[in-house]
């Protein structure tokens, strides 16, 4: 059972239509505190919620329920609109799983749900096959409208919530942080088969949903190196509900889903074309971590780099995870950060190249229940 929980009661119906012809059981509510009361009436499997209703808020209800030792499991998902975004990153330290922005398009939320219920899809129906084109193709004109808004404003947020080089004036010492470092997979053989122009759109598409949801889950650095992306997570003020090592946790998993959407993507976009599937693997390691500020004395400009051990070894973790066939590989140090928190799989000691001592690995495969 679901509980949808919206004071707009078209989108409300909309989202409980979608999630209803994907076979599952939904129940309504106009606003937070009605939602919390079913919630604790009816113990369901998951709660989406919007953010901004009357009564009661979307923030109010998820700390209310986590609060509450009966239901404080139970998983759910935000939703907010464009302006309601520069909130999320204080509705994920709350402990929210997961958020959708609307408008919403109906294959996104489809897969946020069965991720949070650990289902295997539903075989779909031509009728529900036939509402979910419907749905798209109701929404997809609001979302055009409001993608580039959406863009612009999420890099003014970047810039104004992340560090810039400028602003800091000595190196940053952080004895606790956690390094993620992502990278694309099988990137040499997509450039392979795709035009520079055609690799460039897939490349945005990854690092778009990538920035966006290493962002909401509480980065305090993040920067590109090669095609991958490298994020530092520190404990803050605005995010000492949840340690940097579970966020950066939250934040790899997330990755993992967005390349998933990659792959749809390009199966959409280069049908015919015997692609190698976009995938990414994860390194996850947290110890001391030094952003040094390096000045660049020719152009009067400065950047940050990430530098020590626990940066280094995120990356060779990494590389072994891909070879090893894992999603996601991470450190022992990490692994205690996060413990009782994580589904794990498989370990192995890893001897890494350039290091003169092994580093035991642990495959990470979820959230625990």
């Amino acid at each position: 059972m679901i509980v949808a929980i919206d004071d707009d009661e078209t989108i409300r119906a909309l989202i409980a239509a979608a999630l209803r012809f994907e076979g599952y059981e939904v129940m309504e509510a106009e606003d937070g505190a009605a939602g919390l009361a079913l919630v604790r009436d009816y113990r369901p499997d998951l709660v989406v919620s919007d953010v901004n209703m009357p009564v009661m808020d979307g923030f109010s209800m998820l700390q209310t329920l986590r609060a509450d030792p009966s239901i404080q499991a139970t998983p759910v998902i935000l939703l907010t609109s464009l302006q309601e975004r520069e909130h999320m990153r204080s509705g994920m330290s709350s402990g929210a799983d997961d958020y959708l922005t609307k408008p919403l398009v109906f294959d996104e939320l489809r897969d946020a749900v069965a991720t949070q219920l650990n289902k295997h899809l539903m075989r779909q129906t031509a009728q529900a096959q036939a509402v979910g084109t419907a749905i798209d193709a109701a929404l997809q004109e609001q979302k055009k409208r409001l993608s580039r808004l959406y863009e612009e404003k999420l890099l003014a947020e970047l810039s104004e919530k992340w560090p810039s080089a400028d602003s800091l004036v000595e190196d940053q010492k952080f004895a606790n942080a956690t390094v993620l470092f992502v990278d694309v997979v099988n990137f040499p053989a997509l450039a392979e088969k795709l035009s520079s122009t055609e690799l460039s759109e897939v490349v945005r598409e990854f690092y778009n949903n990538a920035g966006d949801t290493v962002y909401l889950f509480g980065a305090y650095h993040m920067q590109f190196v090669g095609e991958g992306l490298l994020a530092v997570f520190v404990d803050s003020t605005d995010t000492d509900t949840v340690n940097n090592g579970l966020r950066a946790t939250k934040a790899a998993l997330g990755l993992i889903t967005s390349a998933q959407r990659v792959q749809g993507f390009l199966a959409s976009h280069f049908p015919g074309r015997s692609l190698p599937r976009f995938e990414v693997s994860v390194g996850l390691n947290s110890g001391a971590v030094t952003l040094a500020k390096l000045q660049d004395a020719l152009r009067g400009k400065s950047q940050i780099l990430p530098v020590g051990d626990t940066v280094s070894a995120s990356m060779l973790l990494q590389k072994e995870a891909n070879k090893a066939g894992w999603k996601i590989a991470a450190s022992a140090t990490l692994l205690r950060e996060v413990a009782g928190a994580v589904k794990i799989g498989r370990r192995k000691r890893f001897s890494l190249p350039e290091r003169s001592s092994a580093l035991d690995g642990i495959e990470l495969l979820g959230l625990a229940s």
